[in-house]
């Protein structure tokens, strides 16, 4: 009776933490200036894609360095939309630059912002199923896998950075001021991207709330474990796999989509090793197997850098290692490992209790 209490008690903590949390991020703009708020919104996008590399590696034990390129290619989506926006009808100026003529066919479809939203999710998507469908149907994981997703960030970036009339190149897409013909640059219309931003991410939270909670999330825990003991009780874990990486890939198209839309410009090297090692920490130092510790590594990490960077110019880098250094050392669970230290004390204390007042029944 008690543990159904104390569990009962926590499920309720967790709402009240989460409401509370949710409550002051639709209420930033009322305390945030217009600079603060654009750096919590693009945070906020970043832990859109951790929440998506929290259930690859975090739940399914699969670690992917190539979550820059999905991010990339969702902002690459959006970006041609707005820059075709931008464009009024006319050839992009790149292009002009390039010597092309005409709109290339594979554009033109992004003239529509409903095409483009659905292509920054499932071009993502549909590159990690295919991905996913050749490697992990010939059981290929651990190391091997993420050396071929550092391979997949060296073509996409190379691809992109060598075709130059069809995407910018090295400089990337930049150039657009308006989305649905209102300023982007806007005090208003930056605020309501913040909150669109804030309800998507809330959205992503519950998503994986909900997997990790279901039956696919006990067999994505069961593959981290034993993945040949998930075989032999007779799952396919390689069906597992490549959903949740497409799942994982298709947030990390949606935060890249979100990501433009706050900072106004995409490139190549957003989507290189670097980004991808970079959201690899957000969930090593937030906590992984925490959706939750997901969110805090990517917000909390990138306020450091921003802090760091701000006050310290020459040193912020050396802050920022030893960052890495004392969570590595002292909180080996990331942050998140903090609250379940918490309550396993909480837990141990509650069960000292129950043996005390059976040693010891009132009279």
């Amino acid at each position: 009776m008690l543990h159904n209490r104390f569990m009962g008690n926590q499920r309720l903590w967790l709402l009240a933490v989460y409401t509370a949390v949710a409550i002051l991020l639709f209420c930033a703009p009322l305390y945030l200036s217009d600079f603060r708020l654009n750096l919590l919104a693009k945070f906020l996008a970043y832990a859109i894609v951790a929440l998506g590399l929290d259930l690859i590696w975090g739940y399914t034990g699969i670690l992917s360095l190539g979550h820059g390129v999905f991010f990339g290619l969702g902002g690459y989506a959006m970006a041609m939309y707005l820059k075709l926006d931008a464009s009024g009808g006319r050839l992009p100026d790149f292009m002009e630059w390039s010597g092309l003529t005409a709109l290339p066919w594979f554009w033109k479809p992004f003239a529509s912002f409903p095409f483009a939203l659905a292509a920054g999710i499932l071009v993502p998507a549909f590159l990690a199923l295919a991905l996913g469908y050749f490697t992990f149907r010939n059981r290929i994981k651990g190391v091997y896998f993420t050396i071929l997703t550092q391979a997949l960030v060296i073509i996409a970036t190379t691809l992109f950075i060598g075709q130059q009339a069809y995407t910018g190149g090295t400089n990337g897409l930049t150039g657009y001021s308006k989305i649905f013909g209102f300023p982007i640059a806007s005090e208003t219309t930056k605020t309501v991207l913040y909150l669109v931003t804030v309800v998507v991410l809330i959205a992503a939270f519950a998503l994986c709330r909900l997997l990790v909670g279901s039956r696919f999330g006990k067999v994505l825990r069961a593959i981290n474990d034993g993945e040949n003991r998930v075989r032999f009780i007779g799952f396919d874990p390689a069906v597992y796999q490549m959903v949740v990486f497409s799942v994982s890939a298709g947030l990390a198209g949606l935060a890249g989509m979100l990501f433009v839309l706050h900072v106004g410009i995409i490139s190549p090297s957003m989507m290189g090793i670097v980004t991808s090692i970079e959201m690899v920490l957000w969930v090593a130092i937030g906590g992984r197997g925490t959706l939750i510790g997901a969110v805090l590594g990517a917000v909390l990490l990138n306020s450091a850098k921003s802090a760091f960077s701000e006050s310290y110019p020459d040193a912020w880098l050396f802050l920022m290692g030893a960052l890495f250094v004392v969570v590595v050392v002292f909180l080996p669970k990331g942050a998140a490992g903090l609250l379940g230290q918490l309550k396993r004390l909480r837990r141990r204390r509650v069960a000292d209790e129950g043996a005390d007042s059976a040693r010891y029944p009132a009279v």
